[in-house]
């Protein structure tokens, strides 16, 4: 049976002003297409559902039954998609975001904040984890984006950079090191190194850096927590090489943080599943991050102590993690 929408509802019209021409002035029809959807609707039902004379138009018994059924099925089709077109321009509904902890502390907060007050609608689910996870809940379709480290290359995520977030050394600041006001990666060679785990997304672009350079540095801890490194740094443990984003120090620990030269960053990216549709309120949120490029850029420099990146005499503040 091959019956479409707009002949049911050309039939209602008709049906309710018992009239082909008045029926077709309201619908933008001339008086031979209405007549035509009526006909076709009348084949395809294999029943009569008007009977027409030169005067007047009247429903007949089927057509009666089934017009006090058509409307109502009619009028709550409308409404499902006056509500579809509404999520659409208003952004209503959940969205879930998966997210790095030195991210989730750093960035999210004020990406939140700012969901809120644009899209009041719309919900935002956080998901903190390590970067392993989130980018797997991103590909298994747990989450709707995330926003990374970027992650290795690959053909099944689509990426948007949103900021880049430089690498410090932090250091105790009766370490060798600590009266410069920068210091090259060549003088870290020999350096014991207090570094996240392989579970943070930077610590694979940290150990090519290392390499890139021909550093040899033993790694002398690796924690999960960029709290813990840098108290492992405090204790004089090592030294550690560390993401912006992680900043500040913490409180009391007298460490310092210190720019690398030549500058080397991780780039902070949004990821989603390829050939797959955002709903439109992800798309919404998406949208808005990617607004806010330039605020959360400025927000990663000024986690090293000010708005130029340069960084601050001793550490202060809470640490977050990778």
């Amino acid at each position: 049976m091959n019956v479409t929408l707009r002949q049911l509802k050309v039939f209602r019209r008709v049906a309710e002003l018992a009239s082909f021409s008045r029926a077709g002035d309201e619908l933008g029809l001339s008086q031979p297409a209405v007549s035509r959807a009526v006909r076709e609707l009348e084949q395809a039902l294999e029943l009569r559902l008007l009977d027409r004379t030169t005067r007047e138009v009247v429903l007949t018994d089927a057509g009666q039954r089934l017009l006090s059924k058509l409307a109502r099925a009619l009028n709550e089709l409308d409404e499902v998609l006056r509500t579809a077109r509404k999520e659409g321009g208003q952004a209503m509904g959940s969205v879930h975001v998966a997210s790095s902890p030195t991210v989730s502390a750093s960035l999210m907060p004020v990406i939140i904040a700012a969901c809120r007050q644009r899209y009041p609608q719309l919900t935002l689910h956080l998901q903190d984890q390590v970067q392993r996870l989130n980018v797997a809940a991103v590909r298994g379709g747990a989450a709707d984006f995330g926003l990374v480290v970027e992650p290795e290359p690959c053909d099944d995520l689509w990426q948007e950079e949103v900021l880049a977030d430089d690498f410090w050394l932090v250091c105790r600041s009766d370490h060798r090191l600590a009266a410069a006001a920068g210091v090259e990666w060549r003088q870290l060679d020999g350096e014991a190194l207090v570094l996240l785990d392989g579970s943070s997304g930077s610590r694979p672009l940290i150990d090519q850096l290392l390499r890139g350079y021909g550093l040899d540095c033993p790694v002398a801890q690796e924690l999960g927590h960029s709290h813990s490194v840098f108290r492992m740094v405090a204790a004089g443990i090592g030294v550690s090489i560390s993401p912006g984003l992680a900043m500040p120090l913490p409180a009391g620990c007298d460490l310092l943080a210190k720019p690398l030269s030549p500058r080397a960053s991780r780039r902070i990216v949004l990821i989603r599943r390829c050939n797959r549709t955002l709903s439109p309120a992800a798309e919404s949120l998406w949208r808005l991050v990617l607004d806010m490029r330039e605020p959360l850029q400025r927000l990663a420099r000024a986690a090293c102590g000010s708005e130029e990146g340069r960084p601050s005499a001793t550490g202060r503040g809470s640490s977050a993690a990778d």
